[in-house]
């Protein structure tokens, strides 16, 4: 199957029909993906065909031959588009490469937001809901560290260290995808509406495996913490307890031969153990500032990079987060098509060099423009 047949021919109704087969989970589906060129096939297979395929007995494959449900699919479809979303596939060519790698792959992806975000190179920040401000402030630094560094940051959209990585990344300008333990169209906590929107609206994403209409049960979050760690190249805890999602997480992305981070906490304070016990136990890293982790992760970004699976640049400019005042805004405007000498932008600007001096150091402090050798200047 080359890639033009997957573009014309986009198998999404099929894997939304596969998705509906009780007890056909991702492994079983991958498996018969295996055995087929295009997965409208697996629904002309034969049962003996079916059953050939690993792990597939009778009842399944008689549940793959007759299903018929096909109203039941396009009213998903419909619903899909109408809530603002679309759907992604494990067929998709730009399926997020180091998600494919991990044992329990989601089949499907409901994504509102800039899918090309789930193609950047990305580091997941987890904790505890109940975070302190020393938590909630190691978040907030980490992530506009990783946003200066063009790195996406994954979290789950929870209260505590999740928003507040969010919102540090958004606010910086960065991008940033939040995985939900609910349905796409069931944002939670509700709270966290206008948050999911503002990384949507910044160019990131809100994704989600679990089907429209799905609930945020309790069980839907350790199977959301696996997408959440399998799709980024190392998971940073940053305060957890003993026990809970963060350190289901970590432990998801031990599994996944995936890098761990940690936070260290002063002894006692509420969120130390469970940080503190991952870096006593050998698994995790002990990490005080962001080159702690690019360190590990660096050469894995050259080799996806290499490959052609990332893209790391950042997939809105940094000024269009930024409340500017018009001369910023005309600034920023003018270096859109590239970096320009202060001379040339004056020019363009029709002002003298020297009164755009003050207001570039200021975009600079801003982190929206650089400057680079001999005066040229640039957007970040």
């Amino acid at each position: 199957m080359n890639h033009q047949e997957k573009i014309t021919n986009p198998p999404v109704r099929e894997f939304t029909a596969l998705h509906l087969i009780s007890n056909l989970g991702a492994q079983r589906i991958r498996l018969l993906l295996q055995a087929v060129d295009h997965p409208q096939d697996i629904f002309r297979m034969k049962q003996h065909e079916i059953e050939s395929v690993y792990g597939i007995g009778p009842k399944t494959a008689e549940e793959i031959i007759t299903f018929d449900d096909w109203q039941e699919v396009d009213r998903i479809l419909e619903k899909t588009d109408r809530v603002g979303a679309e759907l992604m596939t494990y067929w998709d060519d730009d399926y997020p490469a180091l998600l494919r790698e991990v044992y329990d792959p989601p089949i499907l992806l409901w994504i509102k937001g800039n899918r090309r975000s789930l193609q950047t190179s990305s580091i997941a920040i987890v904790g505890t809901r109940k975070a302190g401000t020393y938590g909630k402030d190691a978040a907030k630094y980490f992530a506009t560290e990783l946003t200066k560094k063009s790195i996406t940051v994954v979290s789950g959209l929870a209260h505590g260290i999740d928003g507040a990585a969010h919102r540090a990344t958004v606010a910086a300008g960065g991008c940033t995808v939040a995985v939900l333990g609910s349905g796409i169209d069931v944002i939670y906590p509700s709270q966290h509406k206008k948050l999911a929107a503002d990384i949507i609206e910044t160019g990131g994403a809100v994704i989600s495996e679990f089907p429209l209409g799905t609930a945020p049960d309790a069980g839907n979050f350790p199977v959301r913490n696996r997408i959440v760690s399998g799709m980024s190249l190392g998971t940073l805890v940053v305060a957890s307890g003993i026990n809970g999602g963060s350190m289901i997480t970590a432990k998801s992305a031990l599994d996944q031969n995936r890098e761990v981070f940690v936070v260290p906490h002063p002894i006692g304070t509420p969120n130390s153990i469970g940080c503190n016990s991952l870096i006593q136990r050998g698994m995790g890293k002990l990490v005080q500032n962001v080159e702690d982790i690019l360190t590990e992760v660096d050469v894995h970004i050259a080799q996806m990079k290499a490959e052609g699976h990332t893209d790391t640049s950042p997939t809105t400019p940094k000024w269009k987060s930024q409340e500017l005042d018009d001369l910023s805004t005309a600034i920023c405007e003018a270096l859109s098509a590239e970096p320009l000498h202060i001379d040339v932008l004056a020019e363009q600007l029709e002002m003298e060099s020297h009164n755009l001096l003050s207001k570039l150091l200021e975009l600079e402090m801003k982190q929206c423009v650089r400057q680079k050798v001999g005066k040229n200047f640039e957007l970040l």
